[in-house]
């Protein structure tokens, strides 16, 4: 009989009484399970085990986690990342237990109680433009497309989780068409400061946090702006898979630094050692906002 399971009052809220009182008798939590952060395997009966509720539109499954990479918690997402974090978990447990995908006993589905708030959109971003023709419809603006890259940086002699956020055009004040760039600006008006070196682990962001499941970056989340639980301000539209370096980083220090630039800034590095190297010269010239982001729920 499971005696290590931790149901946090956001979960039980969302299972209800009956089915978090299930969970805690060992009627329906495994025994053993795959860590849906670090992607380890874990035991209920001997360490001592969070449970993680995914909620999205419609449905909500029930993950299993150390207690050491995130408590128990409710992590609002949308319904396709929902799906996504179902594939990554369910696929992993079965080719690690031999067992068919829906037999894995990695995560559950269960109803949630409460509707989930909206995502918010992507900045609108004032992409280049060829000159229009006499007579001919202005040109639509187009929306900023947010390009993600995941690496370790070296910050005071130890290793840690980095994110580089790059846009691929101008972004704009929502509701303007530009001209201009204000990615950095609408960033710092956020929380994010900017940095001229990364010789110091940036300032923690309350309130915004890295979605790490499955062992896959899903989503880099942001409070909501009528309160409630955190929005999407970055998701991925399929799992990324990030490498075991920066997944076991991620796990030690419950924190993820990220980094934003404009476009143009950094670009597409294929070593570390080049990203980090672009990084120095964006932050050298005043381009270069960051902040550290707990790993989702942490409460940080």
């Amino acid at each position: 009989m499971p005696r290590m399971l931790d149901v946090s009052d956001a979960v039980r809220a969302e299972i209800g009484d009956e089915e978090a009182d299930r969970l805690l008798a060992g009627e329906t939590a495994p025994g053993s399970y795959d860590c849906t952060s670090c992607r380890a395997p874990g035991d209920v009966e001997q360490e001592p085990t969070s449970t993680v509720l995914f909620v999205g539109e419609d449905t909500a499954v029930l993950a299993f986690a150390h207690a050491a990479c995130l408590p128990s918690q409710v992590v609002k997402v949308t319904e396709e990342q929902l799906r996504g974090a179902v594939r990554s978990i369910t696929a992993d447990a079965a080719a690690q237990g031999g067992v068919p995908p829906q037999d894995a006993p990695a995560a559950q589905p269960v109803a949630p109680q409460h509707p989930v708030p909206p995502q918010t959109a992507v900045p609108q971003a004032a992409a280049p433009q060829a000159a229009p023709q006499p007579g001919a419809q202005p040109p639509v603006p187009e929306q900023a497309v947010l390009g993600v890259t995941s690496g370790l940086v070296l910050i005071s002699g130890e290793l840690h989780p980095a994110l580089v956020v790059e846009p691929t055009a101008p972004v704009v004040r929502p509701g303007t068409t530009g001209p201009g760039d204000e990615f950095l600006t609408l960033l710092v008006e956020q929380g994010f400061q900017p940095v001229s070196d990364l010789d110091a682990v940036p300032p923690v962001l309350h309130g915004w946090s890295v979605l790490l499941a499955g062992g896959q970056l899903h989503a880099v989340l942001m409070p909501h702006p009528g309160g409630g639980q955190p929005v999407a301000w970055w998701q991925a539209h399929q799992p990324l898979t990030v490498s075991d370096g920066w997944r076991t980083a991620a796990g030690k220090h419950q924190q993820v630094v990220v980094c934003a630039a404009p476009v143009g800034s950094i670009g597409r590095q294929p070593r570390e050692d080049l990203l980090r190297a672009a990084m120095d010269k964006a932050a050298a010239e005043g381009r270069l906002v960051a902040a550290t982001l707990p790993l989702a729920g942490t409460g940080s």
